[in-house]
């Protein structure tokens, strides 16, 4: 092995140690994309993929994550990355198995069709039409309907 290769190795591996989130090429599982802070969420549409990605936002020191998705019918879907009765473990957040989200708390499992359909008992906290603006190349979550979300985020810890 080259140094240069020696030395990616080395660095993915303390990347990965450390906890850092992987950023994925399209078709993998589990993408997290860069945070950004205390400012609207922007997601380009033409990104998205039956594969969950996984937008993570700091608001006034709470860290939230939404989730975005093509759904098999085509139609987009975006929720919180929590479940609605799990969120207060911190632990109800989702993470992608196969074609399923499922609740690294209770273990329920979601069929990415079902993202953004029901409000109420175990599912993804949705983000209703009313709650986002979307066009043609991008849907936008503002700041101030994540800043009202930060409650059910206040214990919240991915991992």
């Amino acid at each position: 092995m080259n140094r240069k290769w020696k030395v990616a190795v080395i660095a993915t591996a303390v990347l990965l140690l450390a906890g850092a989130p992987v950023f994925a090429r399209s078709g993998q599982l589990n993408v997290v994309k860069p945070a950004i802070a205390d400012r609207d969420l922007v997601i380009r549409i033409s990104e998205l993929t039956e594969n969950a990605i996984f937008y993570p936002v700091d608001i006034e020191g709470t860290r939230l994550e939404v989730l975005a998705v093509r759904a098999p019918d085509g139609t987009i879907r975006t929720a919180f990355n929590t479940c609605q009765v799990c969120y207060g473990s911190g632990r109800g957040f989702y993470k992608q198995q196969g074609t399923v989200l499922v609740c690294q708390n209770c273990g329920n499992r979601f069929r990415m069709s079902q993202v953004e359909v029901g409000s109420g008992g175990c599912n993804p906290v949705p983000i209703f039409p009313q709650n986002k603006t979307v066009t043609d190349t991008t849907i936008t979550i503002s700041r101030q309907f994540l800043t009202q979300a930060k409650a059910i985020f206040a214990r919240w810890r991915r991992g």
